[in-house]
């Protein structure tokens, strides 16, 4: 069975489905793809990122990257059932996976680093290259769950993270996060007023108490601060509505399927 996608550059433009799906490589659990300037097999020549570019033959040595900027042998991909990893082989670049469903998430890898597990389900390898940003896109579709009979006896666990999703602060939390989630990383956090705007068609008696209201108790909800029965309130939270988001996008507290709470029919308001 497949378990990981590999696009080369050349198609990694298109559409997911865009008539070339040929030029994928699969790789099955186990399986290797050494990529470089000087690696047989599937070629593209990515001389320049203006467009000059082209697609070359298929074969079964590799991922072949014709551009004097990247190494020989530049690095090596490695499928490992759900996941995969990258090996860095050049000496002195640094590699970068975007994932580019993420809000700026990101990992390094550095020079001679070997295999370094790679967690994003879409990826976007960045290799540098002599003044040129050349990406690989690795697509990890495999998904494998628990299957479990029955639960054990006992108390259940506790969430990390208690949210109703048909409440009001939820619906400012998805405003806050809705920039971020719309495919821009790091796009400025939308100010009060915006954020009141935004809520108004669900939300018409939407003010700036209001939702400011919402972010504190946010804040406290989410234990980024101390709630206001305790003797300590903690230090000044500087930086409430990042803190909110990041913490928000980083923990799967906010997907892009939630921002339908922005757009609900005025009926069917959260409250």
């Amino acid at each position: 069975m497949y378990s990981i996608i590999v696009v080369p550059p050349a198609v990694a433009a298109d559409e997911p489905d865009g008539g070339r799906t040929d030029s994928r490589i699969r790789l099955a659990p186990g399986e290797r793809l050494p990529f470089g300037r000087a690696v047989g097999g599937r070629t593209h020549d990515a001389r320049s990122s203006d467009g000059r570019t082209g697609g070359g033959g298929t074969g079964g040595g590799g991922l072949s990257i014709a551009h004097e900027g990247v190494s020989r042998r530049a690095g090596e991909i490695t499928a490992q059932g759900t996941f995969w990893t990258l090996s860095n082989l050049s000496s002195h670049q640094t590699y970068v996976v975007e994932n580019p469903e993420g809000a700026g998430e990101h990992i390094k890898v550095g020079p001679g680093r070997l295999e370094a597990p790679v967690p994003f389900e879409f990826s976007r390898i960045v290799l540098p290259a002599a003044g040129d940003l050349l990406s690989v896109e690795v697509w990890a579709p495999r998904h494998d769950y628990l299957r479990s009979p029955g639960g054990l006896d006992g108390a259940t666990t506790a969430p990390a993270f208690s949210v109703d999703r048909t409440k009001r602060y939820f619906a400012v939390l998805a405003a806050l996060c809705e920039p971020r989630l719309r495919g821009e990383p790091h796009a400025p956090l939308p100010t009060v007023d915006r954020v009141v705007e935004r809520l108004r068609p669900t939300w018409p008696a939407a003010s700036r108490t209001s939702v400011q209201w919402n972010i504190d108790y946010l804040a406290v909800k989410l234990r980024l601060k101390p709630g206001p029965e305790t003797a300590d309130t903690g230090p000044r939270l500087n930086g409430k509505k990042e803190s909110l988001v990041s913490l928000a996008l980083r923990f799967d507290l906010v997907r892009e399927d939630d921002l339908a709470v922005l757009a609900a029919p005025a009926g069917r308001a959260a409250r």
